[in-house]
């Protein structure tokens, strides 16, 4: 079979680029060897927001204090019952988005699994089925975007205990009683704290701290939430061994903590250490695209691997581990490979957003890495008692912080821990892309009792006692 752009996986980036492909009248084939729709339905972002929203929505109805005159209350979790409605919301958003898309555009969907075979000068992808009948595509060009799967660790006596993943995690049955976490990033915060929500006792196990990329104010914001929802976090750990002890069935974990032994016992061992791109069986040597360490694609930044006619995109490349960036490097690997678009990749202006509660949501540069590009910097942090929409929720748990350049007043980052705090950063990408000054931003106008408001008056902390400003005052 010869086509313009064959496809290997069927997730974000798979998808933004058949669709990109098929409307400049390509045609296309997508190979897909397990469920269609990749990481972010099937296993990431859909499953786990939706189970997050229900572990608040208990949260909130346990915290009967927070709204005099409320009472709420909520009992036990009915896990099936609870895990079966995932089921069926990620079931319902595959066949509407991408199920039925792929059926609309009518590009080929080819179920079996990938290798590439030929030489690097003529490469030619093998798809082989489940029966073991193969047949071979020849292609323009080829986009690797097989994504990723859960890092596991080399941890002695791991590979002897039924521990869980984040793909696994969300599959429980029952809650269990008590749940070790190794891990301090975003899908350890995600989980760690659902879990707790959901009625199971947390520990935690961070080499360094929470959200270690982040401010170390978010850090150590959403430490005290954790202590406050009784998630026991312990920093400066490193696991040596695990086991599963016989007698009870429950996991224990053997690790150094700051120099000491210490031992932690739990039902249920979460190993949430990252993620690692999926490259194996892909064959990449016979065609001459190279790898890195981590079993990343290596790209440029136009995404185009070491053979001029294979592409990559999406978590495979050891990006930034989003699915608006996997969509992003789709659509990109297109244009780039049929119109000579020569577009590159630059992420000065992603948003981050951890679904904690309350999020962490953060754009541009964070001040360690201002003064370590050598820019002075001029920073202002806003604790979320000075936000009104904060205070009408009853919840001021948070702050907004804003990395500015000293000598012009440019905004070069924003961070905020705070509820909705996506959405802050959605806001921020607007303001750094527009290269807003602080004063511009203290300036313009800002909606009252909505937290983005938050920005503003963190802006106009630069020349303002906000204390001494009204509710609504400019």
């Amino acid at each position: 079979m010869r086509i313009d752009l064959a496809v290997v996986g069927s997730g974000a980036a798979a998808f933004a680029a058949a669709i990109r492909a098929s409307t400049l009248g390509k045609s296309v084939a997508m190979i897909e060897y397990g469920t269609v729709g990749g990481t972010c339905v099937n296993t990431g972002c859909v499953p786990s927001k939706a189970l997050i929203a229900a572990a608040e929505a208990r949260y909130l109805a346990l915290d009967s204090g927070r709204f005099p005159g409320v009472s709420t209350s909520a009992g036990p979790v009915d896990m099936p019952v609870l895990v079966d409605g995932k089921r069926s919301l990620v079931e319902a958003l595959r066949a509407e988005k991408y199920l039925d898309v792929a059926e609309d555009y009518g590009w080929r969907l080819l179920r079996g699994e990938a290798s590439f075979d030929g030489t690097p000068d003529a490469p030619v992808l093998r798809v082989t089925t489940e029966d073991g009948s193969s047949k071979l595509l020849v292609a323009a060009h080829y986009l690797v975007a097989t994504g990723s799967r859960p890092a596991i660790p080399t941890i002695d006596g791991l590979d002897q205990v039924d521990y869980l993943t984040s793909t696994t995690a969300m599959e429980l049955e029952e809650v269990p009683e008590t749940v070790l976490v190794l891990g301090g990033g975003y899908v350890a915060l995600e989980l760690a704290q659902l879990f707790a929500r959901l009625g199971a006792k947390v520990t935690m196990l961070v080499r360094s701290r929470l959200a270690s990329r982040e401010e170390p104010e978010a850090s150590q914001c959403l430490l005290k939430v954790f202590a406050d929802e009784d998630i026991r976090v312990v920093h400066r750990a490193i696991v040596d061994s695990v086991m599963t002890y016989p007698a009870t069935g429950r996991v224990v974990a053997v690790a150094s903590v700051d120099g000491s032994r210490e031992v932690f016992t739990a039902e249920r061992l979460l190993v949430a250490l990252g993620r690692t791109p999926t490259t194996d069986g892909l064959n990449l040597e016979a065609v001459d695209v190279k790898t890195g360490d981590a079993e990343q694609v290596v790209v440029t930044d136009q995404l185009v691997t070491s053979n001029p006619r294979i592409w990559a995109a999406g978590d495979v490349t050891g990006h930034p581990e989003f699915v608006y960036v996997a969509a992003a490097h789709g659509a990109m690997v297109v244009d780039n490979a049929f119109t000579d678009a020569d577009r590159s990749v630059n992420y000065t202006h992603l948003p981050r957003v951890t679904f904690t509660s309350p999020a962490l949501g953060a754009v541009g540069m964070t001040e360690g890495q201002a003064v370590a590009a050598g820019i002075r910097c001029d920073c202002r942090i806003v604790p979320l008692h000075y936000v009104a929409r904060a205070l009408v929720n009853r919840d001021t748990r948070g702050f907004v912080k804003v990395v500015a350049a000293a000598d012009t007043g440019r905004i070069l980052g924003i961070t905020a821990v705070a509820k909705d705090a996506g959405e802050l950063a959605a806001a921020g990408v607007y303001i750094l892309q527009g290269r807003m000054t602080v004063q511009q931003v203290a300036n313009s106008w800002a909606p009252y009792l909505t937290m983005a408001e938050a920005i503003k008056i963190a802006c106009q902390s630069y020349t303002t006692d906000i204390s001494k400003l009204s509710c609504c005052a400019s």
